[in-house]
């Protein structure tokens, strides 16, 4: 089996300051840019029956995505794109593949969104240019502190709620929130959705203050770290969901990569993908955050199968509720195709 060498890039993406000021806060990804040709060259967009989605290539012929994207019964229905910057126009850069094969994970929660995660194999490998490598993926015993900075990247809707979406790959920086903080901020509103799935399983990134995000269509993609003094980007998150989009207090929420070093290393086949390290500097300041909100409920299940908290009152209920409609919206950030 042949190594592989995960894609380095430009260190010009540390250096890059996005002015929201100058463009309003909702006018990219969510608050980001146009990338530049090449500057993410492991992105991938596909289109399935009825939505589309962003994903990341990992080696020469397999691609990581998200599970709540994708399932067996689209095989013959998607259509891969690789290599591609503005997808109304042609371009000898892209690549386009169907599939051979879906395998998301056997412990998929559609209801937690644990373990949102997919693997995806290309009708027959690609051939690594300059606006078509893999990336590195972040191994098992990586470190992501709150505030270590991240990129993520993808066509989804530039503007939310109901906003287009975007022709041009866009970028947006936004900072890693500590699972302790990221868990007290949703503890009011989805602490039913993810209770009693493992937070280890999930990473977030946003700005308290909101206006940078992903939101629809950006699901699957992937959330990239910088190695230090490095052209390395390592894969730490894929876009998976949020209370809406960008909105203060409310981080994305993404599959944490580092969990699922197995998995993926049981699943690929053929070229073997790169895992790296990444470990962040100092001390974590969220292993000391507080929650100042009130304690996620118990989680117990009713013969009929509705989940309740112990000692439910009817505030509780208006938050199950609330959440039903909450899935509705969700940046479940999966395209309209």
């Amino acid at each position: 089996v042949k190594g592989l060498s995960c894609s380095r890039t430009s260190l010009s993406k540390v250096l890059m300051i996005w002015d929201v000021s100058a463009t309003g806060l909702n006018s990219r990804i969510i608050g980001g840019q146009n990338a530049q040709q090449g500057a993410w060259p492991w992105q991938v967009y596909y289109t399935t029956s009825d939505s589309s989605c962003g994903g990341s290539l990992i080696n020469n012929q397999w691609v990581l995505t998200a599970a709540h994207c994708i399932n067996t019964g689209e095989l013959n229905h998607t259509e891969v794109q690789l290599g591609a910057f503005q997808l109304n126009v042609s371009s000898s850069n892209k690549v386009t593949r169907r599939l051979s094969e879906i395998i998301c994970h056997p412990d998929y929660n559609s209801n937690t969104f644990e373990n949102d995660i997919c693997l995806l194999k290309l009708s027959a490998p690609v051939n690594f240019t300059a606006n078509i490598q893999p990336v590195c993926l972040a191994s098992e015993n990586s470190t992501f502190h709150d505030g270590v900075m991240s990129w993520v990247t993808g066509f989804g809707v530039t503007e939310y709620p109901f906003g287009p979406t975007a022709n041009t790959l866009q970028e947006v920086d936004v900072p890693i929130v500590g699972i302790n903080r990221c868990m007290c901020y949703y503890s009011d509103f989805i602490s039913l959705l993810l209770y009693p799935a493992d937070p280890k399983n999930y990473l977030c990134a946003g700005l308290k203050e909101g206006g940078k995000d992903s939101c629809q269509g950006d699901s699957g993609g992937p959330l990239v770290v910088q190695q230090r003094n490095s052209s390395m980007w390592v894969q730490a998150g894929i876009v998976s969901f949020g209370d809406g989009c960008a909105l203060p207090k409310k981080p994305g929420v993404y599959t944490r990569v580092s969990q699922y070093q197995r998995w993926i290393s049981d699943t690929v086949t053929g070229m073997k993908q790169s895992f790296v390290t990444f470990t962040s500097r100092g001390f974590d300041k969220d292993l000391n955050f507080t929650c100042a909100t009130i304690s996620p409920p118990t989680i117990s299940t009713t013969p009929d199968g509705s989940i309740f908290g112990s000692g439910a009152t009817l505030s509780n209920f208006t938050h199950f509720m609330a959440l039903s409609v909450f899935i509705l919206f969700l940046h479940v950030l999966v395209g309209s195709g």
